[in-house]
């Protein structure tokens, strides 16, 4: 496998801000924000257009079957493979640095490595994954997961998205062909790094540059459903209603009192919230809202479910009401790799990068390597803590301080 020195020298001249604009360019909105959803056109735009600057940085690239993009540093041990990089999806009107940030990140991490030490011990591979949001279609890590053999096509055969277009053709238009499906399982990766922007205001508040991630939140959420009867506002007095949104009212109270109560990592929210039939005048009969709880121990998310979901029969008998839920998403919390945990702590206070360890609150595509192997997860600020928004911004010099940061990990794991 050739690498070029002289395409590696060149690329290096592109800094972070430069090629963080670039990829942005593809799925650019007129807000300034950015929708690139998985197999969109921008989507095809951007992974076609990663896959050439790897290149250009001398990587040797290729897709799998679900349209993951790797490119390789060949280590001259033929065996166990390093994995950076991040996702290249967006949520609608998202924000430039979410996934793209870790991906760049990893590309010039590994060319500065080439330039200064050469060959690897161990291969390198930047990843750039197809689709971790779960933006277009009801599925979440539609490309880790493909990786490590948790999804196959069985999982998505009967998904469509907003737009009624199925997941199957979707893939078929973008260029990958379900006919053609090859499982894009890798038996072959050592261990998996990934670095991120916070996506909230930890970093920033505790004047820190380097988040390194302990953990990473499991996730449960539910659909809630209160039904009572609709009726007059009038000529129903409060004795005899069954009123659904006033039931759903103290269920939400609820939600909010006991999260405060069990556990200060521990976060609810209902963030929809359906009325029906949403009149003025009428009792409210039927009330549909999401919940969303997260932390990253298992046994303070059972703790929590238990307590609200007792307390939210009790109050549903009180107003005459039926509740029922059903659980749609149950993310197990996991830990990052410990021993390469003291390594990112030794590396920040050498090189003096302002540190502190951090719990992930959101989903990443290193959880999902984490539940079979070694991996491990690095934040940079976020600035007023705002993601998936057009506001996302992270300054140079702490994008930069990341990829310091990653490249003398990534020297500690491969060289």
């Amino acid at each position: 496998m050739a690498i070029h020195v002289k395409n590696l020298q060149q690329a290096e001249k592109e800094n972070i801000q430069e090629m963080i604009e670039w990829l942005s360019s593809f799925g650019k909105t007129k807000k300034d924000g950015v929708t690139r959803l998985l197999y969109s056109k921008a989507w095809c735009q951007a992974q076609k257009a990663l896959q050439h600057k790897m290149e250009q940085f001398g990587l040797a690239t290729y897709f799998d079957s679900v349209g993951n993009l790797f490119g390789q540093l060949q280590g001259m041990d033929l065996g166990p493979v390093i994995l950076t990089g991040s996702h290249i999806d967006t949520v609608a009107e998202g924000g430039k640095y979410d996934g793209a940030y870790g991906i760049i990140a990893s590309l010039i991490a590994v060319s500065r490595l080439f330039e200064t030490y050469g060959y690897p011990k161990k291969s390198i591979e930047v990843v750039s994954f197809c689709e971790e949001e779960g933006s277009r279609f009801p599925l979440t890590f539609w490309g880790s997961r493909n990786t490590i053999g948790m999804y196959t096509l069985d999982h998505i055969k009967d998904l469509t998205d907003g737009e009624g277009i199925s997941f199957l053709d979707a893939m078929k238009q973008a260029g990958f062909d379900p006919a053609q499906y090859q499982t894009p399982i890798r038996k072959d990766i050592e261990r998996f790094i990934e670095v991120h922007i916070e996506q909230g205001m930890v970093l920033e508040k505790n004047q820190k540059t380097i988040g390194v991630v302990t953990h990473i939140v499991g996730q449960r959420r539910y659909h809630v459903r209160i039904k009572g009867e609709c009726n007059h506002a009038g000529t129903t007095p409060m004795l005899y209603r069954k009123d659904a949104l006033a039931a759903a009212s103290q269920l939400i109270s609820i939600v909010t009192n006991i999260a405060k109560e069990v556990d200060s990592h521990l976060v609810a929210t209902v963030g929809r919230i359906h009325v029906s039939p949403n009149v003025p005048n009428v009792v409210a009969g039927e009330v549909e809202f999401s919940l969303d709880i997260r932390h990253h121990k298992e046994e303070i998310l059972d703790q929590y479910c238990q307590m609200i979901f007792s307390e939210f029969h009790q109050v549903s008998k009180a107003f005459h009401t039926d509740i029922d839920y059903s659980q749609w998403m149950n993310v197990k919390p996991v830990s990052m790799d410990t021993e390469l945990l003291k390594v990112i702590r030794k590396i920040a206070q050498q090189k003096n990068l302002p540190f502190q360890d951090i719990i992930s609150g959101a989903g990443h595509d290193a959880q999902v390597f984490a539940s079979i192997i070694p991996a491990n997860l690095i934040f940079v600020p976020s600035k007023d803590g705002i993601s998936h928004s057009p506001k996302e911004f992270t300054s140079v010099k702490e994008l930069e301080m990341g990829i310091e940061l990653l490249t003398e990990v990534l020297y500690q794991l491969a060289y």
